[in-house]
């Protein structure tokens, strides 16, 4: 870890940039490997780095920094960098130095953090100098001269690695053994080395491995830095200047406001002193004179007073308007200096597109546009895991394969756009694809089936409505549950980042031409222009952008229908609710009459409206909204607070989740008069060959409240489903007797178990063993390498 705190800010930045420079570059190269001007700009990056972690004694970083650099040197030597990649494999230069750089990217952060990085660097500097040595052609005599500077530069970089690190200094070996084949080296170190023996598999498992590093933080993504440039922070400093000028200004008024107050402490002593001279006693010609005396003083004091509230009120006038352009210039340059541009985060999905569809067998081109539209940091920060999402679901569930996309009369290679823009008063995301289309018929079948809506509503839904259901919590069109997909997880995510940036999410598709997703996001996120309106005597505010319009109803225009009352506006029906009932707050005496109009205020959230009636409408104004405390964090109904120019603390209400609010409210209404004796627990049926296993599965689905029946193969485990009934089965693959690819066959073929859940818990990793999986009639893949038991009972919980 590096020791001065100042100098790891500065790396950090500065090493963040040049990888991200060269990870860009080398997908660039990947498709255009003759733009000699991308390579020399890596081979410039590289070298940067390299500088600057030999002087910060990162020895590691410099090293492997320094053979990127000679790797990219030895590209542009050959007359042709494209014949390294002519092989048709993964196994390419570029893939390794990818590995190279997500290497890079863990030291970096065991640099500024002092987290290990866990990181073996010799097996990482192996494959960079076994890639460079794949790449060229033994037969062609213009290279020799070539190989033999670099064998001679491997011998130096080894030689001195060795001396920096001694455990792996026995690893060092003579010129000539530098040529054996990496599969070679790489099996040596994996003998000598064995817990970093992952390091030599297939390089299909290496994409994997960098997909999931790639990921590996994005529940905690943070933009911890931002480059400001000196323009901006010379414009703040002269406004900060104008605002002590302008607090100075306020000062001089308190002085003014203390000599109207001893004024007035003045006159009121001079009025106690002449009290009796109005009294009847007082007589003569002294009580005369004292009361003209008193009335004279009065005058000139009275005009005192009126001259000094006049000043008092040009000045305070004055101050208060320069104060609020103050504020609001300050207010604006400082969210100027938190305004990034969407390349921030957008550079970070290519290579997770490509390492994917790569997995997936597909060809995917990601086009980004609107990378220089700026959105505030917290966006920027926020909308990184719901935008992966997106994109992880179009490749997954959207884009067919080469082989159908050429059936269909599409091109082989799929496209998906990533766009970014600002309208006036939103900042605007659409991703979009070329691919299937959403199958409206599958959706509703699917939300019928996992309770997400009842057969008569989806009959009723318009196609709007249909596609909306794709973000209901735990909906997924996936056949197979993995890794990647299929948990039901995904898309909801989506909707509530979106919900919790104040915007909103739509679908527009178009069966087997594609499918986009268009959200909407605010431009400011600290305030907002709100409707104020009253409850129970107590202020709520409500975001303008949701009030589609307010409006007085009378008690005749309101019918039931459906359970909800109703009215009708633009020749449609629009379901209406007290907003004291959605709150739950107690009910207070009311003095209206069957005649008296209520206000009425009609919320429009994506396709759905509501009608809410309020006491009063108060005010319209912009307030800067108060995030809640951790304590409260998420408060159902409420995205915030704010302080009134009364002083008055008032809530910011959650448009979204009011109208969720008032669809659950009708159907527990609803579901009290059908409401059934609890079910009796779910039952189970455990295939598992290893006692060990079978014991530890067992314990787990018990603990969670399940009925278990367990077997010990697959012909075992498919007689006992003929003699028990049982809700779903998880079992292994690799089984004597009957298989758990056999028992799932076998099972299909029963009519009667058809829909009878299916989960493989296996060791057997790669995809073709879970398209395998698929075939059989699987509906979940659970990989055992990383199995735990939340995987487990989640999928069980959804299937079931």
């Amino acid at each position: 870890m590096i020791d001065d705190e100042e100098l790891r800010d500065v790396f950090k930045v500065a090493s963040e940039e040049h990888l991200q420079n060269l990870d860009d570059g080398l997908l660039h190269l990947e498709n255009h490997p003759d733009d000699l001007a991308v390579l020399e700009a890596l081979m410039r990056e590289a070298h940067s780095l390299k500088g600057d972690a030999n002087m910060l004694g990162i020895k590691d970083i410099g090293t492997l920094a320094h053979q990127i650099e000679h790797v990219l040197t030895q590209l542009k030597q050959q007359e042709n960098p494209a014949s390294s990649l002519g092989n048709g494999t993964t196994d390419t230069p570029y893939e390794r130095l990818a590995h190279a750089i997500a290497a890079i990217r863990k030291l970096v952060h065991e640099a500024v953090t002092g987290e290990p990085a866990r990181v073996d660097t010799f097996s990482v500097l192996a494959e960079l100098m076994g890639a460079r040595g794949a790449g060229v052609d033994e037969g062609d005599e213009g290279d020799k001269g070539t190989r033999g500077q670099g064998d001679t530069e491997n011998e130096k970089i080894l030689s001195a690695f060795s001396t920096l690190h001694t455990p792996h200094s026995t690893l060092y070996t003579p010129h000539s053994t530098l040529h054996t084949p990496h599969s070679t080296l790489s099996t040596l170190h994996s003998t000598l080395h064995t817990p970093h023996s992952a390091l030599s598999t297939p390089h299909s498992a290496l994409s994997t491995q960098h997909s999931a590093l790639s990921t590996q933080h994005s529940s905690s993504y943070r933009i911890e830095t931002i480059r400001v440039g000196t323009r901006h922070l010379d414009t703040l400093m002269t406004q900060a200047g104008e605002l002590t000028v302008t607090k100075i200004r306020i000062a001089h008024r308190l002085g003014e406001i203390e000599a109207i107050a001893n004024l007035w402490e003045e006159w009121n002593r001079d009025l106690f002193t002449n009290r009796f001279a109005f009294s009847r006693e007082q007589q003569g010609d002294v009580a005369l004179q004292r009361l003209e005396t008193f009335h004279h003083h009065s005058e000139k004091r009275l005009e005192q007073l009126g001259h000094l509230v006049k000043t008092l009120q040009s000045s305070l006038s004055e101050d208060t308007t320069r104060l609020e352009q103050l504020s609001s210039d300050l207010e604006e340059g400082i969210r100027t200096l938190r305004l990034l541009p969407f390349a921030t985060i957008f550079n970070l999905f290519p290579r997770m597109v490509r390492d994917l569809a790569q997995q997936q067998g597909k060809l995917v081109e990601l086009i980004l546009e609107g990378k220089d539209t700026l959105a505030d940091k917290r966006l920027l920060e926020e909308m990184k895991d719901p935008l992966m999402h997106i994109l992880r679901n179009a490749i997954d569930h959207g884009i067919e394969s080469p082989q159908e996309r050429e059936r269909l009369g599409k091109p082989t290679t799929a496209t998906i756009r990533l766009k970014a823009y600002q309208t006036p008063t939103n900042i605007v995301l659409e991703i979009s694809d070329d691919g299937r289309g959403l199958d409206l018929d599958k959706i509703k079948q699917i939300a019928v089936k996992r309770g997400i809506c009842g057969e008569e509503e989806s009959a009723a839904m318009t196609p709007s409505q249909i596609q909306a259901l794709i973000f209901a919590p735990g909906f997924s069109t996936a056949p197979l549950v993995t890794e990647v997909s299929g948990r039901g997880v995904g898309l909801d995510v989506v909707q509530t980042n979106v919900e919790k940036l104040k915007g909103t999410i739509q679908v527009e598709s178009f069966p087997r031409l594609g499918c986009t997703l268009r959200v909407n996001l605010g431009i400011t996120l600290a305030t907002a222009h709100v409707l104020i309106v009253q409850v129970n005597q107590m202020p709520y505010a409500i975001p303008v952008e949701f009030v589609q319009t307010a409006c007085l109803i009378k008690s005749e225009e309101i019918f039931p229908l459906e359970g909800r009352d109703t009215i009708i506006r633009d020749s449609q029906p629009i379901s209406i609710v007290q907003l004291a009932d959605l709150l739950e707050l107690p009910p207070m005496p009311s003095g209206l009459t069957q005649e008296t109009a209520l206000s009425c205020i009609i919320l429009q959230v994506g396709q759905a409206q509501l009608g809410v009636v309020v006491d009063a409408l108060v005010d319209e104004q912009d307030v800067l909204i108060k995030p809640q405390s951790h304590l409260l964090k998420r408060v159902r109904n409420v995205s915030g607070a704010t302080i009134l120019g009364t002083g008055d603390v008032c809530m910011v209400l959650n448009p979204q989740d009011l109208v969720k609010s008032a669809r659950s409210r009708s159907q527990s209404l609803s579901s009290t008069h059908t409401r059934q004796v609890a079910p009796t627990k779910p039952t189970v049926l455990l295939v598992e060959d290893s006692i060990a296993t079978r014991t530890q599965e067992k314990r787990i689905l018990e603990t969670a409240g399940y009925q278990v029946i367990t077997a010990v193969d697959g012909l075992d485990g498919l007689n006992k489903l003929r003699s028990h009934a049982v809700d779903a089965v998880v079992s292994d693959v690799q089984m004597p007797n009957l298989d758990g690819l056999g028992l799932t066959a076998k099972i299909r073929q029963y009519q009667e178990y058809s829909e009878l859940p299916i989960i493989l818990v296996t060791s057997l990793a790669s995809d073709e063993d879970k398209r395998r999986g698929a075939e059989a009639g699987a509906n979940a893949y659970i990989i055992k390498g990383s199995f735990n038991q939340e995987a487990l009972l989640s999928t069980l919980k959804r299937l079931v």
